[in-house]
């Protein structure tokens, strides 16, 4: 069973990389632009700048992709990433072990979503919307004006400036790299696609499907933890809504590194890619001078032309 959901032909996949590849081409083009506009973009100080605001935001596209991978969709990370930032700015620092001990509980309390979602068959979109919910109303209970502060050791990562390279590409390739480890070379990766390209063959072959939707979302919530305290590391605070926004792009994220609404598909490095991507969007507007009230519409016509460039190498390859 392992070696037959390991083993991919090559037009496989290279379907499955090729929206990444799109994903790369949009990626490089709009450092172009923006290098086009500001030279000092392709320095180290000026990757640095560009690039910091999309590390939370690729973590938590990961945190999406593996929920995607069981064929579910999670409606609540934003609000999960913006408590963490509570929990970080405020328990993590007044009482670090309390601190820790809760966001432990957040990663188990996803792990929990995700059994009742499978044992109750509550559709994912109603209940990650519900919990969501539930982590807005924690946040603003704990934290209901932005404010606190992080701990030193988180201020001290969120300051790192190494000098030969741009600090943000370090923690987007070694999540990658371990999103990568845990979803296609290891056995509960495998078990995990299996569950969102095909359940009966996993349970035929005596794997449980409980024990890969768990391990899925317990997955997501440790990486929903990660992208929050990375935000909350970069704006030295807490504030529930910070990422409010990250819903709806780490689905698009998802989709344009080679994801698939349907599951059974796994792509760290393109994940990482099309949320970079998306992350630079807002800076070449920017840059550009579009004005903010028309820049929600600009950046969903830039996602809406990248997802038809997919579609179209899509078709090609068939």
């Amino acid at each position: 069973m392992t070696s037959l959901l390991t083993t991919a032909a090559p037009p496989a996949l290279l379907r499955r990389t090729a929206p990444a590849a799109v994903s790369a081409v949009a990626l490089v083009a709009m450092l172009a632009v923006c290098a086009s506009l500001q030279p000092g973009v392709l320095t180290v100080p000026g990757l640095t700048l560009v690039l910091s605001a999309t590390v939370p935001l690729v973590i938590a596209a990961q945190a999406q992709m593996m929920l995607m991978s069981v064929g579910d969709i999670d409606l609540g990370i934003g609000n999960f990433v913006g408590l963490v930032t509570v929990v970080t700015a405020t328990l993590l620092v007044d009482s670090p072990g309390t601190g820790a001990l809760v966001l432990l509980g957040l990663v188990a309390a996803y792990a929990v979503l995700g059994a009742l979602i499978h044992l109750r068959r509550v559709p994912s979109l109603i209940a990650t919307l519900g919990a969501s919910f539930v982590w807005l109303g924690l946040g603003l209970f704990i934290l209901p004006t932005p404010g606190g502060s992080t701990p030193q050791w988180l201020a001290t990562f969120g300051s790192w400036q190494p000098a030969g390279f741009p600090a943000p590409v370090l923690p987007i390739l070694l999540v990658a790299a371990l999103v990568w480890l845990l979803s296609s070379r290891s056995s509960v990766g495998v078990r995990v696609r299996a569950l969102g390209s095909n359940p009966v063959a996993l349970q035929r072959a005596g794997l449980r499907p409980l024990t890969a939707r768990v391990v899925a979302y317990a997955a997501a919530g440790a990486l929903g933890v990660l992208a929050g305290l990375v935000l909350a590391s970069q704006t030295g605070g807490g504030d529930i809504s910070s990422a409010a926004s990250y819903t709806l792009i780490t689905v698009a994220a998802v989709i344009l590194g080679g994801g698939s609404f349907a599951g059974g598909t796994a792509v760290p490095w393109g994940v990482a890619i099309g949320g970079v991507a998306l992350g630079l969007v807002s800076v070449v507007l920017s840059l550009l001078d579009v004005p903010s009230n028309m820049q929600s519409a600009v950046q969903g016509g830039i996602v809406l032309a990248v997802l038809a460039g997919r579609v179209v190498v899509g078709k090609v390859l068939r």
